[in-house]
C-alpha cells in the first residue's frame, strides 16, 4: 500500500498513527520546518543566555531543579537525563506502539515549542522510514512528568543505545548496532533535547490511540454479531424502529437502530417470527441493543476526540512560546507548566475502557441466550443431541471468564495517584495503566465478540431454508469461511482465535 509521507509538523488524527506505526506510511521533515527549528532554536539559546537559569537546560530536574548546571556540562546533562530514565520495566510495547511513540514524538517536536534542532527530527524520521524499532519496555510510566521511562528507552536507541530492531526481525540487537545496519548515523543531544525526547505524553497516546482504532472494529463486530443473534432467536426487529429512537437521539443510538436495520434487511428468518409468539418482550440484551451499543459508541468517539486534540497539542516542560508569528521568533521565551499531565487521556481512556467492558458484558449475554435458549427456537447448547453432547455448552463459560476478568479493568486508572520525584510531582494521571488496561480490555471484547459471531452463525444454520439478512448474510459467509458449521462436539478453541483475529484485523467493519 501506497501513501503520500506525512509532514512532520502537520495535524494528525488516529488514522494518521495507525498509518505510520502499523502500515508503514513514511514521513518527511518539510524545508519550512527545519528552516523555523533553526530560528526557533537559535532565538531559544539567545533567550538562555539572558535570563540565567532555565528549566532542563541548565537545571537540573523534578526535585534538582533548583541545582544549577556549569555550561560545559549542559550537553552530557541530556545524555544523563535519558540513561537515568530509562528504567521500564515488563514485557516490550509493540511494533506498532513502539513506532507510534517515535512517531508522535517528532510530530510534536516538529512544531517548535521544544525548541530542539532539526537534525533531532531527522534522525527521528530515519528510524520510521527505515523500518528502526525501538525497545520499549511497557510499565514504569506514571503519566505525568510525560511518559519519562518508556520515552526515555526510545530516546536511547536514538543515541546508539538501549535495545532496538528492525523491522522484520524478530532479534533484539544493541541499538548502536541496528542504526549502522539502517546506515543511520547516531544522534549528538545539544541542550535541552533529551528532556525533549523524553516529557511528554506520547507512549500513551500511541497505545491508548491504537486500541481506540481497534475498539472501533469490535463495536462493529459486536454490533454485526448482535444482528445475526437477533435472527437466529427470531427476536423482534420492532425496537429498532427509527421512530423510537427519536424519542431518544443520542448519536450512537441513532446509528446504532439504523445499523440494525440495514443489516436484517431482507431476512427471511426475520420475517419468520410468528404473530402468536408468546414472548411480548425480548430480553434487555437484544431489545436494548441501540441504546447500550449506542453509548459504548458514542464513548469511543468521545474519547478519540480527546485523544485527538492530545496529538495536536505540545506536551513538553518548559515549553517555548511566542507571540509574534512572523517567523522571526524576536519575543520568544521559555515558561514551565504542565502539558504533560495526562490526565485528559487518562480519564478517556478509562471511559472507553468501561465501554468495552460493558461491550463485552452485554455480548456474553447474547451467548447465554442463543446457547440456553429458554423459547426452545434453538436446541439446548446448539446441538440437535444434546445430553449425549454437551455441543456449544462451555463457549459460554469462556465468555464468562473473559467477561469477568474485562470487569477488573473497568476500575479506573485515573483516580489513582502516587506521589513521585521528593513530592515534587504530587499528583500523576496514570495514564499509561490506563491505556494498557483499554488495551486488555479491548483484546478481551474481541474474543467475547468473536463467541458470538460463532454460536450466532450456528444458531442461523437451524433455520434452513430460510435465508438471513442481507447484512449479516454477508457476515455469515465471511465468518464459515473462517470456521465451518460443526457436526457433534468438536474443539472450538482454533476457530475462537481465528474469528477474534479476523475482527481485530477489520474483516468484520462495515461502517
Amino acid at each position: 500500500m501506497k501513501f503520500e509521507p506525512f509532514a512532520l509538523g502537520a495535524e494528525s488524527d488516529i488514522e494518521d498513527l495507525y498509518e505510520v506505526a502499523v502500515l508503514g506510511r513514511p514521513v518527511v521533515l518539510p524545508a519550512q520546518v527545519k528552516k523555523d527549528l533553526k530560528n526557533c532554536r537559535k532565538a531559544m539559546m539567545a533567550y538562555v543566555a539572558r535570563s540565567g537559569a532555565v528549566y532542563g537546560i541548565n537545571t537540573g530536574f523534578g526535585e534538582l531543579a533548583s541545582r544549577m548546571i556549569p555550561g560545559q556540562d549542559c550537553r552530557q546533562l541530556q545524555v544523563n537525563l535519558v540513561r537515568s530514565h530509562a528504567c521500564g520495566v515488563g514485557e516490550p510495547f509493540s511494533d506498532a506502539q513502539a513506532r507510534g511513540l517515535l512517531f508522535l514524538r517528532a510530530n510534536e517536536l516538529a512544531r517548535g515549542h521544544s525548541g530542539v534542532r532539526p537534525e533531532v527530527l531527522e534522525v527521528m524520521a530515519q528510524c520510521l522510514n527505515k523500518g528502526v524499532i525501538p525497545y520499549v519496555p511497557s510499565r514504569g510510566s506514571v503519566g505525568a512528568s510525560g511518559d519519562l521511562a518508556p520515552s526515555a528507552h526510545s530516546a536511547l536507541v536514538l543515541l546508539g543505545e538501549g535495545r532496538a530492531r528492525l523491522a522484520g526481525s524478530k532479534d533484539w540487537l544493541p541499538g548502536a548496532q541496528v542504526l549502522k545496519k539502517a546506515g543511520i548515523a547516531p544522534l549528538e543531544l545539544h541542550e535541552k533535547e533529551g528532556l525533549a525526547l523524553i516529557n511528554g505524553t506520547q507512549a500513551m497516546q500511541s497505545v491508548g490511540g491504537l486500541a481506540l482504532m481497534n475498539a472501533l472494529k469490535v463495536w462493529n463486530a459486536a454490533t454485526l454479531a448482535a444482528a445475526m443473534s437477533v435472527e437466529a432467536l427470531k427476536a423482534s426487529t420492532g425496537p429498532f424502529i427509527e421512530e423510537i429512537h427519536a424519542l431518544k437521539p443520542h448519536n450512537g443510538q441513532i446509528e446504532t437502530a439504523k445499523m440494525m436495520e440495514d443489516l436484517l434487511r431482507n431476512s427471511e428468518i426475520r420475517d419468520s417470527h410468528l404473530e402468536d409468539d408468546t414472548r411480548v418482550q425480548d430480553s434487555y440484551s437484544l431489545r436494548c441493543i441501540p441504546q447500550v451499543h449506542g453509548a459504548v459508541r458514542d464513548t469511543i468517539e468521545n474519547s478519540i476526540k480527546t485523544v485527538v486534540t492530545e496529538m495536536g497539542s505540545s506536551t513538553d516542560n518548559p515549553l517555548v512560546v511566542w507571540k509574534k508569528t512572523d517567523g522571526s521568533f524576536s519575543d520568544l521565551y521559555t515558561v514551565s507548566g504542565g502539558n504533560f499531565h495526562g490526565q485528559a487521556i487518562s480519564m478517556a481512556f478509562d471511559f472507553a475502557c468501561s465501554g468495552m467492558v460493558t461491550l463485552g458484558n452485554i455480548s456474553e449475554r447474547r451467548v447465554f441466550q442463543l446457547i440456553t435458549d429458554p423459547t426452545k427456537i434453538l436446541p439446548p447448547f446448539l446441538t440437535s443431541r444434546s445430553g449425549l453432547e454437551s455441543g456449544w455448552m462451555i463457549l459460554q463459560y469462556t465468555a464468562a471468564a473473559i467477561a469477568s476478568e474485562n470487569k477488573t479493568y473497568a476500575t479506573p486508572a485515573s483516580a489513582d495517584s502516587i506521589p513521585t520525584s521528593g513530592n515534587k510531582e504530587d499528583f500523576v494521571s496514570m495514564g499509561m495503566w490506563a491505556a494498557h488496561k483499554l488495551n486488555l480490555a479491548i483484546n478481551n471484547a474481541a474474543y467475547i465478540v468473536a463467541i458470538e459471531l460463532m454460536a450466532a452463525a450456528q444458531g442461523i444454520d437451524f433455520h434452513r431454508p430460510l435465508k438471513p439478512g442481507d447484512g449479516t448474510g454477508e457476515a455469515y459467509k465471511k465468518l464459515r469461511k473462517l470456521v465451518p458449521e460443526t457436526k457433534g462436539d468438536v474443539s472450538l478453541a482454533e476457530g475462537i482465535e481465528k474469528v477474534r483475529a479476523a475482527i481485530l484485523d477489520g474483516t468484520f467493519l462495515f461502517i
